[in-house]
Order: C-alpha cells, then structure tokens, then sequence
C-alpha cells in the first residue's frame, strides 16, 4: 500500500443521495468524492442547499428514509467501507461518536432539553467505553473542562437551555473529546453563534484537533473560517465538487467561475469605502430538475459554446499539484484578453 493511502482516514468515492419527493428525485450529492489525512484539516465550501451538509450526514448514514436514500458510491473509513453496514446496524452505531463524531449547526437541536449535558454525556460514553457511571461521570466532567468550560462539574447538572449557544456547541464538542473519536465533522458549527463566540469555539476545535491528533471537516459557507483554519477546501455546487485544492491555491489562484465568485462576494478589510460587493447573479438550480450539462452555466459569465453543448466536465488536474477543477473554460486566459 502506497505511503498516501496509508495517510488517509476518510475517503468518499462516487457518493450518490437523493430524496424521493412528490415533485421529483432531488439529487443532493451527485457523484461526490473526496478525502481527508489524519491529522488534517478539510474544509466544504459552497452555498446552502449545494449538498455539503447532506454528504456528511451521508458519512453518518444518518439521512432519513424515506423519503432520502443513499443510492450509490462507497465511504472507506479506516480501510472500511461504512455503506456495508446498515444504518442502524450495531458496526454503524459503533462507528458514531467513537471514531467519527459531528457538531451540528444549533446544539439545541442535537442535546436532549429534558436531560442534563451530564446525563447526555455519560450515556455517550457508556455506549463506547466499559466504565462504571461513576467513572463515566469523571470523564464526562474532564471532557468539559477540555473544552474550556468553567466549573465543569456543576455543568453537568444543567439542562442545555441554562446554557448559552457557546457553552451548548461547546458541550456537543466535549462529546467527541470523551469519546476519543479520530474524525470530528463540524456542520456551520459557528452560524448560530455571536461574531466574538464564532471566533472561540473554531480557535478551541482547531486546538482540541492538534493535540489529540484527530482530523476535521469543516462544513461552511464562511471563508474567512476556510483561510484561516484549513488545510485543503472542495468547492461544492448543485451537489457537485466543481474545484478541489490548497487552501492557497482556492483562495489565490482560483480556476472556477463559482470558486470565484464565492470570493468576489465577501467584503474585505481593504476594499474603499462606500464600495459594492458584487454577488453571484441568479440562484442555485432546481435539484429536481438539473440539465447534464454543468449546472452554473445560467449564472456563469464566461460560459463558453462546448459548456452549452457538452455533458457535465469532469474533475480533472490543473497544471498545480493537489488541485482539480469541472470547468471547460480557463478563466485566466479568459481575462487576459
């Protein structure tokens, strides 16, 4: 086995989830492959409802059915491939919190309010490890004092609404630190939060990730967070990966037109006062209805004839190492002439 392949935790191959609705099949995750090292940080940029989240909760099996359905593709977790098992399987249950864990947008929706974080905790726990109530307690109460929670023992009595948002995503943290997990996947672990919380809960996950050794999937819309934090950023649109690469290469030398104008939207520190922000036109497309070309095409300005006259590109290298792109048109030589 090559020294890369040994390197990789998670790998996605060719993912495919749809919901079967009255009005169609809505083809969330349309032949979705990625990666992530141990030890890595990964970041999942695109717009809502472009399928981002929907993979993740893929990962997990935990897409409701019906009317979602996981129809093809394979997810190699440590060698093994996690679409084997069913969802509610006990290899799957297993899998969940002990070894891939994920945070969720708004805690409040992901903590139980009628039982205590403790009580929550422990029974996480107790599900992965052989100890004693009293000694999931113990490590319950470490875990919280891990993530910065002050007076951690007392915390362990409160329900999450005696909690702030902060202390809530902090709290859904500490369940993976508990359980030891190799994979945390962060899903807008930051949208529900204040600008001054946004900025600890992501300085404390990046933290946690370093010294335990674990990797992260960072699952946003933010791009500051993706500059910042990550390693490597797949670009998603209409359920598809349109670019894949460095953080430095997306963020510097972008070759989509959507990777893009993802950055052109975002205000930045040096733009002149009084300055517009110059927004993506038109809207994400119908997921019921997609064409087989590429999906951007209506709001694409250098859209070319062979994108109006071919299939969906493929993801194929650029002349930069690690860095792919699903786009005809080279928008350097585009704007140099």
């Amino acid at each position: 086995m090559a020294e890369d392949e040994i390197n990789i935790l998670l790998e996605v191959k060719n993912l495919r989830t749809s919901f079967f609705t009255n009005n169609g099949e809505v083809k969330a995750v349309n032949d979705v492959s990625f990666h992530v090292n141990r030890g890595e940080i990964v970041a999942i940029v695109g717009e809502s409802g472009c399928g981002k989240s929907i993979t993740q909760m893929s990962i997990m099996q935990l897409v409701q059915s019906p009317p979602g359905k996981i129809i093809g593709g394979e997810v190699i977790f440590d060698g093994v491939d996690l679409l084997q098992y069913k969802p509610t399987s006990k290899e799957m249950r297993a899998i969940r919190g002990e070894k891939i864990a994920m945070i969720f947008q708004e805690p409040m929706t992901a903590l139980n309010p009628v039982i205590t974080v403790g009580n929550q905790l422990v029974e996480v726990i107790r599900t992965h490890k052989r100890v004693s109530r009293k000694e999931a307690l113990i490590i319950a109460e470490d875990a919280l004092k891990a993530v910065g929670i002050p007076d951690a023992k007392a915390r362990l009595s409160n329900y999450p609404f005696e909690m702030s948002g902060g202390m809530r995503q902090r709290a859904m943290i500490a369940t993976a630190v508990a359980c030891e997990s190799e994979l945390l996947i962060a899903d807008e672990p930051t949208t529900a939060l204040d600008v001054t919380t946004q900025a600890q809960v992501m300085e404390l996950l990046v933290d946690i990730v370093h010294k335990r050794g674990m990797s992260l999937v960072i699952v946003t819309h933010n791009l500051g967070v993706v500059n910042r934090y990550a390693n490597r950023i797949y670009v998603m649109y209409a359920g598809h990966v349109v670019e894949q690469g460095t953080t430095e290469q997306l963020l510097k030398r972008p070759k989509h037109p959507y990777t893009e104008g993802l950055l052109t939207s975002v205000p930045k520190m040096d733009d002149e006062k009084g300055g517009k922000l110059i927004p993506i036109p038109g809207v994400p497309p119908n997921l019921t209805d997609l064409p087989d070309k590429c999906p951007f095409i209506p709001r694409c300005k250098y859209v070319c004839g062979k994108c109006r006259n071919s299939c969906m590109p493929p993801l194929v290298g650029t002349n930069e190492e690690q860095h792919y792109l699903a786009c005809y048109v080279n928008i350097d030589e585009v704007k140099a002439q």
